[in-house]
């Protein structure tokens, strides 16, 4: 049996990339091809367990104001840890079955919001990556644009004043992870798509199917 192919979607909070991968997972099972939904961090009982804790940190128990949540380091470490646990448990053994998975954000998210913008660097990063998930990359990742006023308005839609630990930092920080993406992208055009997200949803999946032609085979 041949193995499966793995995607990876990337961009900024609110780019469109749930929409978008569960639409692809929709199009390959049409397709006859079964494809595994997941994400990061998540995918795994596990990952989801730390996941709670990266998105909403515990509160400060000595009397003081909530914490700022975790510093750059630690939350390397943990998205990390997770990232071990879903490669090991979920994503590798999908793949050694012939099936395709799709992820929500992979070791890139790391490289671009701690090693880019919370300033860890990118050999920390897949360095912590080598040793928790082997190095393990994407067959394609797909790096999803969208204008920041038009993400502006998807998160107050998606999220109102209830933003996460890291979806709530400042637009100074998220424009460094979005130049942080576009400098891996560029750096690995053949690892990469970049993909305008500010179409319409279908607008937007149609460049996609169009993106993986050759993995198709077609």
């Amino acid at each position: 049996m041949s193995r499966g192919k793995f995607i990876a979607f990337e961009g900024g909070e609110g780019a469109g990339k749930s929409t978008q991968a569960r639409l692809l997972v929709d199009a390959l099972n049409a397709r006859g091809i079964t494809a595994d939904l997941t994400r990061e961090p998540g995918g795994t009982a596990g990952a989801e367990a730390i996941r709670a804790l990266l998105l909403h940190p515990p509160k400060d128990k000595s009397g003081g104001d909530q914490d700022q949540g975790w510093g750059a380091p630690a939350e390397a470490l943990l998205f990390a840890a997770a990232r071990a646990d879903h490669v090991a448990k979920r994503i590798t053994p999908a793949l050694a079955r012939g099936d395709w998975v799709i992820t929500d954000r992979f070791v890139d998210s790391s490289r671009a919001y701690q090693g880019g913008a919370g300033a860890l660097g990118d050999e920390t990063i897949t360095a912590l990556h080598k040793i928790g998930s082997g190095g393990l990359r994407p067959d394609l990742t797909i790096l999803i644009e969208a204008d920041p006023a038009q993400v502006t308005k998807r998160l107050a839609e998606r999220d109102g004043d209830d933003s996460d630990a890291i979806g709530g930092r400042d637009a100074r920080y998220h424009a460094e992870v979005a130049a942080s993406f576009r400098a891996l992208a560029q750096a690995d055009p053949a690892g990469f798509v970049i993909i305008d997200g500010s179409g319409t949803v279908g607008e937007v999946n149609a460049e996609i199917m169009q993106a993986i032609t050759e993995l198709l085979g077609n």
